[in-house]
């Protein structure tokens, strides 16, 4: 017969009554017990073996980690960020003769490279000028799907699974010998530079979303009669994001801004970010001036409904960087582009004149008929109704 070590051992006699004791107050008597009269020793071990029963602690100099931003959700990703630099510098090498702009300054041809790092920084560069140059990436449905497929592999060391099979993006094959070719190289040349750039913008646009953020969401979803995402909006964050410094692709929605551009700093980022998330809720925008073209028999007019989520996004913005002094001042009547002067806030198509580029009518007619409606003494349907005919 096989005895359990406790059932008739001599030593439960000394251990069984300790269990009505509560577990802290046990381990002090068996500490008693063990080490006899001494308490100064007994006290030492115990303080010794505390630690080991007790769950562990946060140092009060631990910061907890901050909250989620609302609305969006920002990265800097490796694969990314390398493939718009490819993607930039072989349209410039393919425009040879056309001029760098300052949004293009992180993007300029590498220096310094080892013979061996040329030839593989070459090779994916030709190899992007003959494959992708011509391609646009707000409209090329490869590009999109490139672009969304690096975004989603950001924390893979590499993109056939050699380390980490989930780690195969199933790219195609000359394309991921190009951007294994060239990830050494830019790695050390080039992407902690930007990446710090990237994380430099981040933190300064985090505030600006944490405090409007929400507000703004509701604001712009209210006018458009329709529902924000429920989920964050990805923003990837690159150093070159389309000549126009920014762009959004659909299904998902998907914002990729450049962090390098000077169009998208400051306020500006903020209303750059709304902007390109407009592009997601606005359809029934565009679905409503297209309706109202066809009933009334007249030509759909040409990005009337970009040039509206622009004026839009820069009216909504107005409020937040007005001072209470220019609030009082600017008043609530006269057309946007007027009180965003008397703001000092310049919105994004009067600052890079796209009201002059063959928007002049648009921008009568948004402010003649759209202000109103988000001054809330039209109706949308109106709204969209007057600009039609007035045009």
């Amino acid at each position: 017969m096989i005895r359990s070590p406790l059932s008739d051992s001599p030593r439960r006699s000394a251990f069984g009554h300790l269990l009505r004791y509560p577990f802290g107050a046990t381990i002090v008597v068996l500490l008693m017990r063990l080490l006899g009269t001494s308490i100064r020793r007994a006290v030492v071990v115990l303080a010794c073996l505390l630690p080991l029963f007790l769950p562990p602690t946060c140092f009060a100099q631990d910061e907890p980690p901050p909250a989620p931003l609302p609305v969006y959700e920002f990265h800097s990703g490796f694969w990314l960020n390398l493939h718009h630099t490819l993607y930039r510098q072989a349209r410039q090498q393919r425009n040879a003769n056309s001029a760098s702009t300052a949004a293009d300054s992180g993007n300029a041809p590498m220096s310094n490279l080892s013979p061996a790092e040329q030839r593989s920084w070459s090779s994916a560069i030709a190899f992007y000028t003959k494959t992708y140059a011509d391609k646009d990436l707000t409209v090329s449905l490869e590009m999109i799907l490139i672009k969304n497929q690096l975004g989603d592999f950001e924390t893979c060391e590499d993109l056939v699974g050699f380390k980490k099979k989930s780690c195969d993006a199933g790219l195609p094959a000359k394309l991921t010998e190009a951007l294994a070719a060239a990830a050494p190289v830019y790695r050390a040349h080039l992407w902690k530079e930007h990446d710090r750039a990237n994380r430099r913008w981040i933190s300064a646009v985090a505030p600006l979303v944490r405090r409007n953020g929400v507000d703004l969401s509701h604001r712009l979803a209210e006018i458009y009669q329709t529902n924000w995402p429920k989920e964050r909006i990805r923003v990837d964050v690159t150093s070159f994001a389309s000549s126009t410094g920014a762009y959004t692709t659909l299904e998902p929605l998907r914002v990729t801004v450049s962090s390098a551009d000077p169009r998208n700093q400051a306020a500006q980022a903020l209303e750059v970010l709304f902007h390109e998330a407009s592009h997601g809720i606005a359809d029934g925008v565009q679905e409503a001036i297209f309706r109202e073209c066809r009933q009334r028999d007249k030509p759909i007019p040409r990005d009337l409904w970009h040039a509206l989520l622009f004026y839009t996004t820069g009216e909504v913005i107005r409020p937040l960087v007005l001072t209470p002094t220019d609030s009082n001042s600017a008043g609530s009547s006269g057309s946007a582009s007027s009180n965003l002067a008397a703001s000092g806030y310049v919105p994004y198509a009067v600052r890079e004149g796209l009201y002059k580029r063959g928007w002049e009518d648009y921008l009568r007619v948004l402010t003649q008929y759209w202000q109103p409606y988000l001054d809330g003494n039209v109706s949308y349907d109106d709204a969209i109704a007057h600009m039609v005919s007035a045009l």
